[in-house]
């Protein structure tokens, strides 16, 4: 269905690859939206988090294009929809592939890295002198903007690391799950790694 459902827009990415947002896209948004039903701060937030999360899962799907861009292999399109998106790319050998499936977890590690990183650098330092309630709240209101940021960087960076842990867990469709069967393909032969790949995916 993903194949064939027509894209609500596109635009060219970076390399000149085509990107495409598709309409079930919404349907992601919608379920941000749903939860900040309550005020207008709540709106703000689930947005904010909504950009996150796309941004975050755009990037992932560019790792994978990249690493089949440096080995030469073409990337026809990059896909985003409500599952989450895809890179559709011409068919790899084995070695091409495995760094195709492992280049969008390491963007998502590396963009958890230089998120933390930022956070922690923007952390203004503290004054000196007792660290009493009064003083605490104090030091928070006269730095509110920039502990704002340093929120908005460290909800990026955990959701990042989030992503991360979530693709490498070895079950299909998940890059994991891929990642395990192409190991698997070098020491079984095509239908025993499809085998146990999918058993070792039900155990978990």
């Amino acid at each position: 269905e993903l194949q064939s459902e027509t894209p609500l827009f596109s635009f060219n990415g970076p390399w000149g690859i085509p990107v495409q947002v598709m309409p079930s896209l919404g349907c992601l948004l919608f379920i941000f939206v749903g939860f900040s039903v309550g005020s207008v701060e709540d709106a703000a937030w689930a947005l904010n988090m909504f950009a996150i999360v796309l941004t975050s899962i755009l990037l992932h799907e560019l790792g994978h294009a990249w690493g089949a861009r440096v080995q030469g292999v073409p990337v026809h399109r990059v896909v985003l929809h409500g599952g989450g998106g895809f890179c559709e790319h011409r068919a790899a050998g084995a070695h091409a592939s495995e760094l195709i499936v492992l280049m969008g977890p390491i963007v998502n590690l590396g963009l958890w890295a230089l998120l933390s990183l930022a956070a922690y650098w923007l952390v203004p330092a503290w004054p000196g002198g007792e660290a009493t309630d009064d003083a605490v709240a104090a030091h928070f209101a006269a730095h509110a903007a920039r502990f704002e940021v340093i929120y908005w960087l460290q909800t990026a960076a955990y959701l990042n690391l989030m992503l991360f842990v979530m693709n490498m867990v070895p079950v299909q469709p998940l890059n994991g799950g891929k990642l395990a069967n192409m190991r698997l393909l070098r020491v079984l032969s095509e239908r025993q790694a499809i085998a146990a790949a999918g058993e070792l995916g039900q155990v978990i």
